[in-house]
């Protein structure tokens, strides 16, 4: 055998390093604080959170009581991650187990709002209109800002106990992640202090709060820690942050770009929303990142039936991915049908609903890039579109209504929905539709009224059915109408105001069947480019 060495050919042994450095490699999460404290990325996120609340003065160190009910306290490890899925920072969090929590003994009231997704739509709307700069802010451990009212014992952080009193335990005075009235205690002190500062709270909407003073007009939108701040001025806007600062450990974001797992892009026409990123999420958990896309979310034969096929063997996997899909419809109206038809069979999924999921998942990784685009138009002008399926379920015999209101050009509100009630006409249905959209419509004049944007025309509210714009108008009540009387007084006491107008429109161009029904392909493509649904701009400038 022939060597390189006997030809005098002599090359060094090279020794590659493949190991990666810890300052480029992630270190994974543990999975108790016994390991977390072994690495030191974690161990120095235990000690920031750990310091956090030592310096807010959450707990005094007492010796424990008899008799009294002490929860254990957890740590909480996730990798934050950026708007692109890239990895940001470690973050440990300290929580009380509120499992252990009695009501009426170490809690009380536990219900605290959030802002509605109609809200933060219709707020975007106006701050895009009339070119306002939209501003985000987190609060830092928001929940350690709240007060506590209950007497609470907490065992010590797994770790962090104190040298000279390891049998002691916590009594809370600042409220902790994890108990039952955390939320509700934070949103308390959060809306204790912008009334100070001048803001009230809207009645519409207590998670939207409302500045207003001569010609200075401010909007806050509260989603548990996260906040979008948005003013008539930069001065207003800095003198508010200013002064949340002052109160609370605040983090300013600047320009709005990223908003509970929504992506916004300021372009030179509007904003574009787009849950590009948890789409795609969605679509790996299901397994298809290489699934053959479908044209449209669901298909136009018969509705789906409760009563044939097989189980599906995942139950829990249907589940959550059809819960997953709900949250997509902030963006994607044009799956809200679709989904809404597979959450029906979440307590009973068969196979043939798991396919009808699946092709959902298929519309969406075909349609990954599409959003929501909101553009500057008018805020004094509501438009509503209305439309039923009259007895479409094959189970219940109960039938589907769905809406879209605009304000303006922009799309801010929408439902797919089954009926509570039997419908025993078509016309009934129809009317039953009609009413709902009615009042959402209403409450929507209602909020724009508090953010000092009145509309003073009337709502049009274009339904398909003849019978139930005669309806909405006759003042002669018929014996086929004596069981829905209420919702016809409802809805003709808007139209004898001057608030709602009842139009007809032919079915070809009634938007609203999107949201009831399976759309043949180019019908459904018009639709869904009626609702705002498109690509992203192809320049965008990201600043305001």
């Amino acid at each position: 055998m022939t060597i390189r060495a006997q030809h005098g050919i002599f090359k060094p042994r090279q020794i590659f390093d493949l190991h990666t450095s810890a300052h480029t490699s992630i270190s994974p999460l543990p999975t108790n604080p016994i390991d977390a404290l072994k690495d030191h990325n974690w161990k120095m996120a235990m000690k920031d959170e750990y310091d956090a609340l030592i310096e807010n003065k959450t707990w005094d160190l007492v010796p424990r009581p008899s008799n009294a009910n002490v929860i254990r306290s957890l740590w909480i490890f996730r990798h934050k991650k950026k708007s692109d899925g890239s990895f940001e920072r470690y973050k440990a969090r300290l929580v009380g187990n509120g499992a252990n929590q009695q009501t009426g003994v170490d809690c009380g009231a536990t219900f605290s709002p959030v802002v509605k997704p109609a809200t933060i739509r219709t707020v975007l709307s106006i701050a895009i209109s009339k070119s306002w700069c939209l501003h985000q802010l987190d609060v830092k451990n928001a929940f350690l800002h709240g007060n506590l009212d209950e007497t609470v014992y907490m065992h010590q952080p797994p770790g962090f106990r104190h040298p000279e009193h390891p049998d002691y335990v916590c009594l809370l005075k600042k409220s902790l992640y994890g108990l039952k009235q955390a939320p509700r205690a934070w949103y308390q002190r959060f809306t204790d202090y912008v009334a100070k500062m001048g803001f009230c709270h809207s009645i519409s909407d207590h998670s939207l709060f409302i500045y207003h003073h001569g010609n200075d007009l401010a909007y806050i939108l509260l989603y548990v820690d996260d906040i979008i701040l948005t003013a008539s001025s930069n001065a207003l806007r800095d003198s508010i942050m200013s002064k949340l600062g002052s109160e609370f450990a605040m983090k300013d974001l600047g320009p709005l770009s990223y908003f509970l797992g929504i992506s916004v892009t300021r372009h030179s026409r509007g904003l574009f929303l787009s849950q590009k990123k948890y789409a795609e999420e969605i679509v790996e958990r299901a397994g298809m990142s290489s699934c053959k896309p479908s044209s449209t979310p669901v298909d136009t034969k018969a509705k789906l039936s409760g009563s044939s096929g097989n189980p599906y063997h995942n139950p829990t996997e249907y589940r959550s991915l059809a819960g997953a899909l709900q949250y997509l419809t902030f963006t994607r109206p044009d799956i809200s049908y679709a989904v809404q038809q597979v959450c029906l069979f979440m307590h009973d999924p068969k196979t043939q609903h798991m396919s009808a999921l699946k092709q959902i998942i298929r519309y969406i990784q075909g349609t990954i890039n599409l959003g929501l685009h909101l553009y500057p138009s008018s805020v004094n002008k509501l438009i509503s579109y209305t439309d039923a399926d009259w007895g479409g379920c094959p189970d219940t015999r109960r039938s589907t209504s769905g809406y879209c209101v605009y304000l303006g050009d922009n799309l801010i509100s929408w439902s797919a929905k089954r009926q509570h009630t039997l419908s025993r006409s078509s016309a009934e249905a129809e009317y039953r539709g009609v009413a709902n959209v009615v009042s959402e419509s209403c409450w929507i004049r209602n909020l724009l009224l508090e953010l000092h944007c009145p509309v003073t025309k009337a709502t049009f509210v274009y339904c398909d059915n003849v019978s139930a714009v005669y309806l909405s108008d006759n003042p002669v009540q018929h014996q086929r109408t004596k069981h829905i009387e209420m919702d016809i007084h409802f809805v003709r006491e808007k139209v004898a105001r001057g608030e709602v107008r009842v139009l007809h429109v032919p079915s070809r161009y009634q938007i609203a069947d999107i949201f009831t029904k399976g759309l043949p392909l180019q019908l459904f493509y018009d639709f869904r480019d009626s609702l705002n649904i498109r690509l992203p701009p192809v320049s965008t400038t990201g600043v305001y």
